[in-house]
Formats: structure tokens, sequence, C-alpha cells
């Protein structure tokens, strides 16, 4: 196996097990009797968690080196896991495992997409070129947020034991990646005896940086406010009565398409990014604002199928967006601000998680329609401080 194949593989199974959750918010809101604003709850304090893994991991890879980090948030997926898997007796361990599994997301995402763009250069792939790192990145984690959903929420539906078997079987697929992380070659060279504080380590210069500002920052929030308009906010709108019987197989198709229109667009995505580097920004904003506004429609006439419609434009809007975004970012940032900047760019895309959490209670006395346009107008206008930003921003050396 290659290098860089060893921790995609790590990116994988934890997309995997961190977006199985996503489908399953319809199972705890109709068997586990949950309030549509506590299942949002769930899904939102994973947000909690995964900023802090972002933030310290980055630089604590680039103190400690990338394995001595990445390999402990690993193993303990598996018990975070586990406390999801009880969590099928208790609320308060259902937040606390999404918690914990958003810590292990955000050091994994961190460091991971890092240590495979690292290992996408040479001396350990001389052959990939300059956006190899950043694609194969996207790719391993979106193939891991599609196709955890896909299963976790077949098995829900029809399997036994639906609230505990789906995050088993995320155990058993994470454990054989940790050998295959614990021997890739290391990156990093753990520091010796650091001549700075941590606290110095967590400030990112380049964030301040006016193309981050500009283009990078509108951006980022709708990487992951797309899907997670797409399957967790659609079926709230449409209602438990709109797919009584199979409400789950429906959040489970939302998700597949969703995220399989988000890895099927990413190669295209890097190649629209070679020709024009900010075109790719842009176009993944005007989809999610279409996207948006064809969810709209879904709540307003209930059509099963026109969801599924806005479900593959958010996705694509998804891919495009995640891929412009992290390339963007290594275009900023230089070896040693790397990390850094790949943490606070993934802090900023899972604020989009908050996005059901912040309308499920406004959906109470505000229609999700009305609610949607409102949102649609919102991203219309960070597409307009980004183009108006593009237009300013010259390109300029990494820092």
């Amino acid at each position: 196996m290659r290098a860089w194949a060893r921790v995609a593989a790590v990116l994988f199974v934890i997309g995997y097990g961190a977006n199985q959750f996503s489908p399953l918010m319809v199972m705890y809101r109709e068997q586990g009797h949950y309030s549509a604003t506590v299942v949002a709850a769930f899904f939102g304090v994973y947000v909690a968690g995964l900023a802090p893994g972002l933030l310290v991991g980055g630089p604590l890879s680039d103190r400690l080196g990338r394995r001595r980090v990445l390999l402990p948030a690993v193993v303990a997926s598996v018990p975070a896991s586990g406390v999801l898997a009880a969590g099928a007796f208790s609320e308060t361990l259902l937040y606390t495992g999404r918690f914990l599994f958003g810590l292990v997301t955000g050091v994994a995402m961190a460091v991971g997409t890092t240590w495979v763009k690292e290992l996408s250069q040479a001396p350990h792939d001389p052959e990939a070129d300059a956006g190899s790192g950043a694609r194969r990145a996207a790719l391993a984690l979106s193939a891991g947020f599609g196709i955890g959903p896909a299963v976790g929420g077949v098995l829900a539906q029809w399997a036994p034991l639906p609230m505990e078997l789906p995050y088993l079987v995320h155990v058993v697929l994470t454990l054989p990646v940790i050998p295959l992380v614990a021997r890739a070659p290391e990156t990093r060279s753990p520091e010796v005896a650091p001549r700075r504080s941590l606290l110095s380590d967590l400030k990112v210069p380049a964030a301040a940086h006016p193309r981050f500002l500009g283009l990078v920052l509108p951006l980022a929030p709708w990487v992951f406010g797309a899907p997670a308009l797409s399957f967790a906010v659609q079926p709230a709108a449409l209602g438990s009565e709109r797919t009584a019987g199979f409400g789950l197989i429906f959040a489970t198709g939302l998700t597949a398409v969703t995220l399989s229109a988000g890895v099927a667009i990413q190669s295209a995505a890097r190649r629209l990014d070679a020709r024009a580097p900010l075109a790719g920004a842009r176009l993944g904003l005007v989809l999610i604002v279409v996207g948006i506004l064809v969810a709209a429609v879904t709540a307003l006439t209930g059509s099963l199928v026109v969801a599924f419609v806005a479900s593959a434009i958010l996705g694509a809007a998804y891919g495009i967006s995640l891929v412009s975004g992290l390339l963007e970012v290594q275009r900023i940032a230089g070896p040693a601000h790397l990390a850094g900047l790949t943490a606070v760019f993934y802090s900023l895309t899972y604020i989009g998680f908050l996005l059901p959490v912040v309308l499920a209670p406004l959906a109470v006395h505000v229609p999700y329609p009305v609610l949607l346009v409102v949102v649609a107008v919102v991203a219309a206008m960070c597409l307009a401080v980004l183009v108006t930003a593009g237009r300013r921003t010259r390109r300029t050396v990494t820092v």
C-alpha cells in the first residue's frame, strides 16, 4: 500500500463513523421519540468537539509529529463508537459519544489531510502533481462520509439492534486501519525541545491573509452546510407523515445521493481549479444557492423527487467547495502554516453542521420554505463577497 493511502484509510474510516449518524437522526426521532430540536442538538454537539480537535490537532502534530497525534485519535474512535452504541439506553451517552467523535474527527481531519498532502509529493510520491494531496484527502473523506451513512442507514432500517449495530460495524472497520497508520512514514520530525509554547503554536497568521478572508471565509461554512441542509433539514421539513414507514431509508437515500454527487464531481473540480483558481469556489456557491432554493420547493410541495434533485445539487456544491477550499488553503499557506490553516478551514466548514440546530426551533414558528429562502439569500450574499474579493485580490505568494 502506498504511504499516502495508509493515511487516507484513516480519513475514510473516520469520515465513515462521523457521518453514519446522519440518517440515524430519523431513527432517534421516530423510534427514540426525541424531539426534532434534541435530535438536531445530537447532530450539532459534534461540532463542539470537532473545533478544539481541529485547532489543537494540527499545531500539536507540527510539534510532536503526525503519527504521534493521529494514531491515538484513530484508536480513540473505537471507544467513541462504543459510547454511541451504548447511547441506545441514555440521552447523555449520545451527547457524550457525539462530542467524543467530533473531537476525534477534528484531530484526524487536521492531521490526516496535511499528512496525505505531504505524502503526495517527493520523495514519497514524486509522480504526484501539486493538487494530488488535496484531491486524495477530499476523496477519502467524502467516500467515508458517503458509505458510512449508506451502510448505517440500511442496518438501522432492516438489521437487528438498529441503535447499536451500525456503530459496532464501524469498530470492526477501524481496527485493521490502526496498524496501517502506525507504519506510515513520518513527515514531521518531533521537536526535541520546543522553544515556544503550544499556545503560541495555536496562532495561525495565515488566517489573516487577504485571500483567506476574502475567498475562503465566505465559502467555508457552506461546504458542510450544503449536505446538512440536504440530509438533515430536508427530512425534518417533509415531516414523518410524508415518509411514514420508510423515513430512515429515505434519509439514507438522500445522504447517499448527496455524498455520491460530492465524490463524483471532485476530479472535475480539481481540473476546473487548475484552469481558473477562483472558478470552483464561485461555482460551488452558485450551486449552493440553487440547491437551497430547490430544497425550499421540497418543503413547499412535499415532493420526494424534488428532495433528491436538491440533494444532488447540494452534493455537487459540497464536492466542488471542499476541493476548491483545500486547494486555496494550500496556495496560501507554506509548510510551516499548512496544518494550522487547514485546521482553521475545517473548523469553519463545520459551522455549516449547525444549520439544522438553528433551523429546527425556528421552524416551530416560521415555515421551512421561508427559512430556506432566507438561508439562500445569505448564501447569495457570501457569493457576492467572494466575487468582489476575487476581483480585488491578486494572486500572492504563500506565507
